[in-house]
Parts: structure tokens; sequence; C-alpha cells
């Protein structure tokens, strides 16, 4: 039974940044959602690399528990690439995809980059939709570069947004 004018808290989550340490865990969040996840070994690997950094957020409040989302992200040459990114499904609609892409865009800046490019899967209307909303335009296509349980092979959306 809902309480009438009784509004749920909204969820609050600090932004870290992405450390090898992490990568255990982010591992296990990137499990949700792809057919093919990144172990932790590899999500170590990138995280080692000069050119590459991300976020993890965690909720406020719990302590030291696992992040229930993360982006990494790549910077060379001037120009910015999504990795990947993910949130936990018992988080999501909450704000938290805008706040960590949000996060890639202002350190981005900061650097002084020129463009952030990604790609997503066609079927994620969801991610498409805040891309979108975050200034991204569609630049290319790569068919069947996804495989789905539920759609099989599916094409990628290669998005781009000018930081300058």
């Amino acid at each position: 039974m809902r309480i009438p004018f009784f509004k749920p808290r909204r969820r609050d989550y600090a932004l870290e940044p992405l450390t090898v340490a992490d990568s255990a865990a982010v591992s296990v969040l990137h499990r949700e959602d792809f057919v093919r996840p990144w172990t932790d070994g590899e999500f170590a690997a990138l995280l080692e690399q000069d050119t590459v950094f991300g976020y993890a957020a965690r909720e406020t409040g719990q302590g030291a528990k696992p992040p229930v989302g993360f982006v990494l992200a790549r910077l060379a040459a001037g120009e910015g690439e999504i990795l990947t990114v993910a949130v936990a499904r018992s988080h999501r609609r909450q704000g938290l995809g805008w706040q960590l892409m949000d996060a890639v865009l202002r350190e981005l800046h900061a650097q002084r980059a020129e463009a952030l490019f990604l790609e997503v899967d066609e079927t994620n209307a969801p991610a498409i939709g805040l891309y979108r909303r975050l200034g991204f335009i569609q630049v290319g296509h790569r068919p069947n570069y996804y495989r789905s349980t539920e759609h099989g092979p599916t094409g990628a959306l290669v998005m781009r947004r000018d930081l300058r």
C-alpha cells in the first residue's frame, strides 16, 4: 500500500576515481548487462594504462560497499572514448548514468579534449536517449557488432559529442 503524499527518498551517490582495486567489483557489475563481460584482469590492465580513467559510484551512507555504477574512459590525442559504462539494475532511473557521464565530460573539458566518442547497442533505447540528451549525435553504425541473448546480433551506433 502506498502512503499518500509520501515521496521516496532519492538516492544520493558519491563518485570517486576508479582504481585497480575496484576491478573485481566492476567486473561483477559488467556481467549484469554484457553477453561477453570483461574480467577483473581486463579491467585492471586497462586501469593501469596512463590514458585510461574512470569513476566508481557508491551510494552514500553505505560505507565501503562495492560500486553500484561505473564508467571507464580513455583520452588519447585530444579525443575521449567511453570504453564501457554500467549501472546496477537496482539503481537505474536515479540519474546515476548522467552523473557518471558528466564526470567524464568534466574531466575531458579540463584536459581540453576536442571530442568524446562512444558505441552503444542500437537496441538500448534508454542509453541512446541519455546520450542524445547529453548532446551526442550518431556519426556511424557498425552492423552485427554486439551479441545479445535477447535479440541475437545487433548493431552498434557510433556517437560523438564535440567538446569545443
